[in-house]
């Protein structure tokens, strides 16, 4: 059984009550802070901009992932490093020159994520995935919460741990999007290190406990 983080997504709390989101957050076991940065351009919606990830950072006490579904992420690192982020995450989709965007991540002192819509495959990491420590599979198509899981994603999964198997990587491996009770303990036991979920844990009557269920249960099933 190895450890499985559980990523609270902030983009499903309650806009009037963030302070309050990340508070609860901070009191669970939660691993991570999961943030959602949207611009409205290549996603069709608009969520938590630059001034509120720089107003909650400081009263986060877990490591903030930042996950950017934008263009142009380049233009951002040194103010996401300067917020504090732990891990900075940007689109294979966007990032015509991928590998200098996660050296210049790296040089900045975070650690680099790569996401992959749906509908991208994982053979495009080949010559990349040395290089990143974390994968983010998206599990819907990115935009909007709530959305019904791609089952297609389990095995997405599978062939994305062979070929960090087989190239010798570190990079863990993070889904995002549908992710509850039922979905998040069979995609640990596809090796999944890290879970974003976001509507089953806020809008559960006691989200902490929720939270904590969700670990023990995946971690119980956990490759």
């Amino acid at each position: 059984m190895k450890n499985v983080s559980i990523a609270p997504s902030l983009l499903c709390g309650d806009p009037l009550n963030v302070k309050q989101d990340v508070e609860m957050v901070n009191g669970s076991v939660a691993g991570w802070l999961h943030i959602d940065v949207m611009d409205g351009v290549f996603v069709p919606n608009i969520a938590i901009g630059f001034p509120t990830l720089k107003a909650l950072a400081p009263i986060s006490t877990k490591p903030l992932d930042v996950h950017l579904m934008i263009v142009n992420p380049e233009k951002w690192v040194g103010l996401l490093a300067d917020s504090g982020t732990t891990m900075m995450t940007v689109h294979y989709e966007v990032c015509p020159h991928l590998h200098r965007l996660v050296q210049q991540i790296h040089h900045a002192g975070m650690k680099a994520g790569v996401a992959l819509n749906p509908a991208t495959p994982v053979s495009v990491l080949e010559d990349i995935i040395g290089d990143v420590n974390m994968v983010l599979l998206m599990s819907v198509n990115p935009g909007f919460g709530g959305q019904k899981f791609i089952e297609n994603t389990y095995a997405k999964c599978e062939r994305l741990r062979r070929l960090i198997a087989d190239s010798g990587s570190h990079a863990l491996i993070e889904v995002d999007g549908g992710v509850n009770g039922e979905t998040g303990p069979r995609l640990a036991a596809h090796g999944v290190d890290i879970l974003v979920s976001g509507s089953y844990v806020f809008k559960s009557d006691e989200p902490q406990k929720t939270i904590a269920s969700l670990k023990e249960a995946c971690e119980t099933m956990s490759l």
